[in-house]
């Protein structure tokens, strides 16, 4: 029912829209490469305004082509339309905004809100932001719009042991401050949780990302406490910027009723970003590590890990900028993504032999910028993975070719 309801409210949206005069309609043409914090990045988008309204449309497209084989085995070509993501927003009056994300998967196989919340603006350093918020945690979860990015995949620390894009329903504050050529920010959020999927899963191992499947997180929690997120951000104009982040909570039921069913299990994430662009030469880079901690009841197999670490770099170098064809300032790309995840850190309790399941996972990439809001991307991924018996690792490698754009 909520999946129909959605589906005939945005194509009402589509419907009013397109019998708008084109005249009225204006764009707000954000660049996405200008500095500024990762918090920033929910309102640094490109918008179409409808004329002397406060509302405002955009989103952006991924698309991509791809041939991978894991060991000399492959699924052949495939082409896949990643995501299609539609914001909405409207200014409500001087000091209140409010701001929705509506995410569509796989061609529309899953429909996702990521994020619809109104902000209250009291003072720079004090806001209040309720609804449908987007938890903090790192750099990518924040900022992770396809057309900003030179890779086709998102990085394997983000997407499957950080829940990439996790949002909840929940309220906090932040704000932020300018000081000649400093900036600093922060985000406190309470809001919905995690729960027992997180070991609980087909994955057969410890899994964040499996609460994302829980669509009751929106409306209840499984522990009856609330996950708490903050992030605090600094950022020097000739430096760059150095981000440092937390979750954690209870996510297990632990009383039903009145009556202990079990302990409180808590799981805590810690996060550290930065990213800086050299001078001269312009290159980019960004990076991210996270750690995460569960506790895992003693019951439950030693695959299931009680502590992960992961993150990866981007190094992004241009080689050319120029006009071509008409289009103004093209820049060609060189780019290369370094990245790694140990699933399951630690050793085993029988023979302290080390628990050897992890990946890592090296990237080239050429992108070519049209514009700073359309980017085409051409990757290859050499990528090997060992179980958790310290097995010869698979080797999975090939190529994607894939376009992202705001529009």
């Amino acid at each position: 029912m909520r999946l129909k309801l959605l589906c005939i409210t945005f194509l009402f949206s589509i419907n009013f829209y397109s019998q708008i005069d084109p005249v009225l309609l204006k764009r707000t043409s954000k660049d996405s490469t200008k500095q500024a914090l990762n918090m920033d990045a929910v309102y640094n988008r490109p918008f179409l305004n409808i004329g002397k309204t406060p509302i405002a449309v955009g989103g952006y497209l991924e698309a991509n082509w791809q041939r991978l084989s894991t060991d000399g085995v492959s699924e052949g070509h495939q082409f896949q339309a990643r995501r299609l993501t539609i914001f909405m927003s409207s200014a409500i009056s001087k000091r209140v905004k409010f701001l929705s994300e509506i995410e569509f998967e796989e061609g529309g196989k899953e429909i996702a809100i990521e994020f619809a919340s109104v902000d209250v603006e009291f003072n720079p350093l004090v806001n209040f932001r309720g609804g449908i918020i987007m938890n903090p945690i790192g750099a990518f979860n924040q900022n992770h719009d396809g057309p900003k990015w030179e890779f086709t995949d998102r990085p394997i620390s983000a997407t499957q042991m950080l829940p990439s894009t996790f949002s909840n329903a929940g309220a906090g504050l932040f704000g932020k401050k300018y000081s000649k050529n400093w900036m600093i920010g922060y985000e406190a959020y309470f809001s919905g949780s995690f729960d027992n999927s997180i070991i609980e899963n087909t994955e057969n191992k410890t899994f964040l990302p499996a609460a994302k499947n829980n669509p009751e997180r929106f409306e209840e929690i499984n522990s009856g406490l609330p996950l708490f997120t903050s992030k605090i951000a600094i950022r020097n104009s000739k430096i760059g910027e150095l981000g440092l982040s937390y979750m954690g909570g209870v996510y297990n039921k632990f009383q039903d009723e009145g009556i202990i069913l079990d302990k409180k299990r808590r799981v805590d994430i810690y996060a550290l970003d930065f990213n800086t662009t050299l001078p001269k030469i312009k290159t980019f880079i960004t990076s991210e590590l996270a750690w995460v901690k569960v506790d895992v009841p003693e019951t439950y197999g030693q695959q299931f890990g009680n502590k992960q670490f992961g993150g990866f770099i981007d190094i992004v170098q241009p080689l050319l900028t120029k006009n071509v064809l008409g289009w103004e300032n093209v820049v060609l790309n060189l780019a290369c993504r370094l990245e790694y995840v140990d699933w399951n850190v630690g050793t085993f309790n029988e023979t302290s032999g080390n628990i050897a399941e992890d990946i890592w996972s090296i990237m080239p990439a050429l992108s070519f910028r049209p514009t700073s809001q359309t980017v085409f991307r051409l990757n290859y991924r050499f990528q090997k993975q060992t179980d958790i018996l310290g097995n010869p690792p698979a080797t999975t490698d090939g190529f994607s070719v894939g376009v992202s754009t705001y529009f």
